[in-house]
């Protein structure tokens, strides 16, 4: 069990900026994608990260690194500022010199964690409080990979299947450990698990021996980033480390490009934020 998660929160948020002429945002919603701020999203007055908290709390975790970029942000003036609004979630923050990809953000987190285990979910993604919590309860010593069985996650998220047809898929044993994370497979249906196809939505719980994979890595041949992915599969290859799949029946809101945005606020409309007050810009 841990109460502790990491959240990639500091993307370049390219997909984002791209202009799409048929999505119709309201100027300040704009001036956020122009950004690519994409956790401060407003959703039903409050922004898309803020959601995130809210069922990390819901699934008992307590303490929150965010992974930003250096240098004064809006999104970590908003966080410095709500965290004093909060009792219910300790929030930290660790620094990502450079994008280097995401291995190198988790990566950034090391201090926080020290020797405990840990969750990693997307700044960009909305995982249930019900998903969070198996990961978190989950027995001591191993890795875990929150496997999302196909079917439900086309039914109860944002993304269509055609998108969702284009994701990584899990390999998993007999035994329920995870083989490999395979990346947008020609044909997912030959890594059926009961009948299902396993897609990965980057939700993880690592011991901190993930660090010491990230750091062994090489790049990307082709998008030249160290990606967590490698580092999840470094760890298999050595077996340093029991690597469980965690089976997953709920959905994901993903908030990528700007034509998410109105689906995630529809999603989201009605939602109510309770472990911290809303605040306004520049308020302490």
């Amino acid at each position: 069990m841990t109460d502790k998660a990491v959240i990639l929160a500091g993307g370049l948020g390219t997909r984002m900026q791209r202009p799409q002429p048929e999505v119709r945002l309201d100027a300040p919603t704009e001036q956020v994608a122009d950004e690519g701020w994409k956790g401060l999203v407003y959703c039903d007055g409050r922004p898309f990260l803020d959601y995130s908290l809210q069922e990390l709390v819901e699934a008992g975790f307590r303490r929150v690194c965010l992974v930003v970029p250096p240098g004064d942000s809006p999104l970590r003036a908003y966080y410095e500022a709500l965290r004093k609004h909060t009792s219910e979630l300790e929030i930290d923050f660790a620094v990502q010199e450079e994008p280097r990809g995401t291995a190198d953000a988790v990566a950034a987190a090391q201090e926080f964690v020290g020797e405990d285990s840990f969750a990693v979910l997307n700044g960009d993604n909305l995982y249930t409080a019900p998903a969070l919590r198996l990961l978190r309860e989950a027995p001591a010593g191993a890795c875990y990979a929150c496997a999302y069985e196909r079917e439900p996650l086309i039914a109860k998220s944002n993304i269509e299947p055609a998108r969702i047809a284009r994701y990584a898929v899990m390999q998993v044993n007999s035994e329920g450990r995870l083989l490999r994370i395979v990346e947008k497979p020609e044909n997912p249906e030959q890594y059926l698990v009961e009948g299902t196809v396993l897609v990965s939505m980057n939700l993880f719980r690592f011991t901190p021996d993930i660090f010491a994979a990230c750091h062994r890595i090489e790049p990307h041949p082709v998008r030249k980033e160290l990606e967590l992915t490698s580092a999840v599969q470094d760890l298999l290859d050595r077996e340093v480390v029991p690597f469980w799949v965690i089976r997953c029946r709920e959905g994901v809101l993903d908030l990528t490009e700007r034509g998410d945005i109105l689906t995630v606020r529809r999603a989201l409309a009605g939602r109510r934020i309770t472990f911290a007050r809303r605040i306004g810009w520049g308020e302490g």
